[in-house]
C-alpha cells in the first residue's frame, strides 16, 4: 500500500518559555525513525507514563517534539524482516516507544520488529490495548507471585491503587483465578466498582499507608500487587504474613522506600520487582496468552475509550490521580 505523506498525530512541543503544548496536528511520515516494521496504529491506551511524556517529563522523555503513546496496537503495513508479513495485526509496547521514539499517540509507527508480538488468537486489537501495558503488568505480577508459591488457598491478597489501570485488571485476573481480594483504593466511592470486579473486601488508603513509625504490623497479607510505590509498599511489606510475596511495579505515590529489613530477616517476606519495558519476549509472550485465555477478563467495566481529539482531558485526569481504569484510543476517529 502506499504510505501517505502526513498522518494524524499528537505532537508535544516545547516552547521558549519551556512550557508544553500539546496538538493534535498532521505529522510528517519522514519525521518516523527507520525500523524494519511499519505499523498503521488502530488502538492505542493511556498510561501515567504517556501523561508525564505529554507533560515534559524529561526523565520519560529526553527531546520534543516528541508522540507519546507507549502502547499501538495494528496492522503491518510495510516490513523488511520475514518475522513478520504485510496485514499481520501486532501488539507494541515497551522498550523505547512512546519516550523517545514516537509513539502510539499517531496514526503510524516505525520500529525494530523485536518490540512486536502478533497478536494472539482469541484477543481483538481493541482489548489488547484495554488491558495495554498496565494489563501486562498486572498478568506479570501474577505470574511471578504464582511462580513464587502463591496459591488462591495462601490467604488475602492485596492490590493497592485498585481502581487504576494496573489495580483494576489484577483485581479482576485475581478474582477470576479464585483469590480472595482485597482492594486499596483512595476512593471510597468506588467500592461498587471494585466489588463487580470482584473485590472480597475494600480498604482505604489511610488503613494501606501506616504512618505510625512502627517497624512490623501485624501479618495479613499472602500476597500484594503494588502499583503504587512510597510508603503503601513499605506498608505492605510490614503487614504481609510470614513467607508473604509483595509484586512491585509501580510508583505513582513515590519512587522511596523507607523500609528496615525485618520483614524480610524475621517474617522471610519477598520483594518481587516486575518490569514490563524490558522483559524477554518469553515472558511477555506468556502473559498476552494468558490474557487472550483462561485470564481474560471483561474489559467493559474497566474500559473507557476516546478519539485522539479527546484524548487531552484523560491526560490530565490521570495525571491528578482521578482516573479510573483504562483509557482506549481509537486512532481512526
Amino acid at each position: 500500500m502506499a504510505l501517505p505523506e502526513r498522518f494524524k498525530a499528537m505532537v508535544v512541543s516545547e516552547t521558549a518559555e519551556k512550557e508544553f503544548v500539546r496538538e493534535i496536528t498532521q505529522k510528517a511520515f519522514s519525521e518516523l525513525p527507520g525500523g524494519e516494521l511499519i505499523v498503521e496504529v488502530k488502538y492505542s491506551s493511556l498510561n501515567y507514563k504517556d501523561a508525564l511524556s505529554a507533560s515534559g517529563h524529561k526523565g520519560v522523555t529526553r527531546k520534543y517534539p516528541h508522540t507519546p503513546g507507549i502502547d499501538a496496537a495494528g496492522a503491518v503495513v510495510d516490513s523488511t524482516t520475514k518475522a513478520f508479513g504485510v496485514g499481520e495485526e501486532v501488539i507494541v509496547m515497551g522498550f523505547d516507544l512512546g519516550m523517545n521514539t514516537s509513539g502510539g499517540f499517531g496514526r503510524y509507527i516505525s520500529v525494530p520488529s523485536g518490540w512486536a508480538v502478533k497478536l494472539p488468537r482469541g484477543l481483538s486489537l481493541r482489548d489488547s490495548m484495554g488491558y495495554g501495558t498496565a494489563g501486562l503488568t498486572a498478568a506479570l505480577c501474577i505470574l511471578r507471585l504464582m511462580a513464587a508459591g502463591l496459591s488462591k488457598d495462601s490467604g488475602e491478597v492485596l492490590v493497592t491503587g485498585a481502581t487504576g489501570g494496573v489495580g483494576s485488571i489484577a483485581v479482576a485476573i485475581l478474582a477470576k483465578l479464585g483469590f480472595n481480594v482485597v482492594a486499596a483504593t483512595g476512593k471510597t466511592e468506588e467500592k461498587e466498582f471494585l466489588n463487580r470486579l470482584g473485590a472480597k473486601a475494600i480498604i482505604s488508603r489511610e488503613e494501606a499507608n501506616d504512618t505510625s513509625g512502627r517497624p512490623l504490623q501485624k501479618g495479613r497479607w499472602a500476597g500484594v500487587v503494588d502499583a503504587v510505590g512510597g510508603n503503601i509498599l513499605a506498608t505492605a511489606l510490614k503487614t504481609a504474613k510470614y513467607g508473604g510475596l509483595v509484586a512491585a511495579c509501580g510508583n505513582a505515590m513515590s519512587a522511596d522506600l523507607n523500609i528496615n529489613v525485618f520483614p524480610f530477616i524475621l517474617r522471610g517476606v519477598s520483594l518481587l520487582g516486575v518490569d514490563s519495558v524490558e522483559i524477554p519476549m518469553r515472558a511477555r509472550q506468556m502473559a498476552w496468552n494468558k490474557l487472550a485465555g483462561e485470564w481474560g477478563i471483561d474489559l467493559e467495566p474497566i474500559v473507557k475509550e476516546v478519539s485522539l481529539n479527546d484524548l487531552n482531558p484523560e491526560i490530565d485526569k490521570i495525571l491528578k490521580g482521578g482516573l479510573r481504569g483504562r483509557v482506549v484510543v481509537d486512532l481512526s476517529k
